[in-house]
């Protein structure tokens, strides 16, 4: 299935469905801590700030569907962390399941080096098992755990960041 599976650049007519697919998690209280639907207006800056030479956004293919979305985005804003990114995936519901969260941690470890990242980080809720899983078969190590940090539908949620360095 892994050839089936297809990255390309998101352009800005993607953005509505980028944002249903987001929006399409917030229920779960897994995955966001968005606790309601965004619009697509409030993700046009956000858009704007990925590029292709250090900080794509890329849409997730199969078999010429949009299936999700992947995201480098800049770690705490400051020059000297340049060289980090966290990566963020969203797939579609219809698409779960299928091996494209698998793919996609794949192709970022694989993309980081010619991005200039060395390091990539996942924020992701303690709650969130499957997620969790998935980033430490690709070698994701706890770096820091947060406990009761976020707070959905009254129960206090821990956040997980987990790490992992790219040899270049």
């Amino acid at each position: 299935m892994n050839e089936y599976i297809q990255f390309r650049e998101a352009e800005l007519s993607d953005l509505p469905k980028i944002v249903e697919i987001y929006n399409s998690t917030i229920a779960s209280r897994m995955v966001t801590a968005d606790t309601d639907p965004i619009t697509v207006q409030s993700r046009v800056n956000w858009f704007e700030e990925h590029n292709s030479e250090s900080r794509p956004l890329f849409v997730i293919t199969l078999e010429g569907e949009t299936a999700g979305w992947m995201s480098f985005q800049s770690f705490y804003g400051r020059p000297a962390y340049n060289s980090t990114a966290e990566i963020s995936i969203y797939i579609d519901d219809y698409f779960r399941g299928k091996g494209i969260g698998r793919v996609s941690i794949q192709k970022a470890i694989e993309v980081s080096p010619k991005l200039g990242v060395k390091t990539l980080l996942g924020f992701i809720f303690a709650h969130n098992i499957p997620s969790m899983k998935l980033f430490s078969k690709f070698g994701f190590e706890e770096w820091a755990h947060l406990p009761q940090v976020a707070e959905l539908d009254g129960i206090e949620r821990d956040l997980v960041i987990l790490g992992k360095r790219i040899d270049g």
